[in-house]
């Protein structure tokens, strides 16, 4: 009769300890969240926003990983190689290292056919594009546009905190082109907003 109850008690244990294991597991995703939201670790559990045009229904936003003892000056460039209207919704922004940002460019078809077209980014200075990064960016895709549409696309970046103290100003700049036609060389980016808001040539 005492192996049956050493069984009984054995089982009773191992049901005592899957339970535990259960409950811890259970219990990993809010605790885990907590220590993120008190030592500022994890920067993409910290809650969402929407970003206006974008792909993606939605975007992780708060970043506590912001260096909000430096401000860096965002340049947006544009320019269009072929019929095009192509500019950046704003010419520039402040902005601190780890925050997230989003500009909008606008785009507009002025042919009387449909187009398709990509862009090609370029940096200034050099050294600033190992830290852009770019989270979500029309450059990645080809677009087609009917003609005289009209069109908006979101660039939501961050700037590495890593980025050299002494540049305090980056311009991005885009060429945008005809698909099929010759691709342009990357734009070279010179300090201080040229964009070209008018047809390009």
């Amino acid at each position: 009769m005492a192996a049956p109850r050493h069984n009984l008690l054995m089982f009773k244990k191992l049901v005592v300890v899957a339970a535990g294991m259960f409950a811890f597991g259970y219990a990993l995703v809010p605790m885990y969240k907590a220590i993120c939201e008190f030592t500022g670790i994890n920067i993409l559990a910290l809650g969402e926003r929407e970003i206006p045009g974008s792909g993606n229904a939605r975007a992780k936003a708060k970043n506590t990983q912001v260096d909000a003892s430096r401000t860096i000056t965002v340049e947006f460039d544009a320019n269009a190689r072929g019929p095009w209207k192509f500019k950046p919704a704003q010419s520039s922004m402040q902005v601190h290292p780890g925050e997230m940002m989003t500009v909008m460019y606008e785009f507009e078809n002025v042919q009387d056919r449909v187009m398709s077209a990509q862009a090609i980014p370029s940096y200034a200075p050099r050294q600033a594009a190992a830290h852009f990064n770019k989270l979500e960016c029309f450059c990645f895709n080809q677009y087609t546009l009917a003609p005289g549409e009209k069109k908006q696309w979101p660039v939501v970046f961050v700037i590495d905190p890593k980025l050299a103290k002494d540049v305090t100003t980056i311009t991005l700049s885009y060429t945008f082109f005809e698909v099929g036609s010759k691709t342009p060389a990357a734009p070279t980016a010179a300090l201080g907003v040229s964009y070209k808001s008018g047809v390009g040539v």
